[in-house]
């Protein structure tokens, strides 16, 4: 399990959608980035984040995210799965 400290962006930085792009967010279970919403024909949702250290690409379930309150949570209360 990969940590993303979603409040460093440094660390936020790192990730980035499959396209390439570091503006995104996560969501309850999947990504959502708004470079590539911008783009007509392009979907915004994605459910791998690209770590451009190693090129490795990850899924939402293999990553958890943090935040300065903790640990992010869907709208449930739970840390997605």
């Amino acid at each position: 399990m990969r940590e993303i400290n979603l409040d460093d962006q440094i660390d936020r930085w790192r990730y980035t959608c499959p396209r390439g792009h570091r503006n995104w967010e996560a969501t309850n279970n999947h990504f959502w980035c708004c470079e590539c919403a911008r783009q007509k024909g392009v979907d915004g949702v994605f459910h791998e984040l690209r770590d451009a250290k190693d090129r490795e690409l990850l899924s939402r379930d293999e990553v958890r995210l943090i935040t300065s309150a903790g640990p992010y949570r869907d709208v449930h209360g739970e840390e997605p799965v």
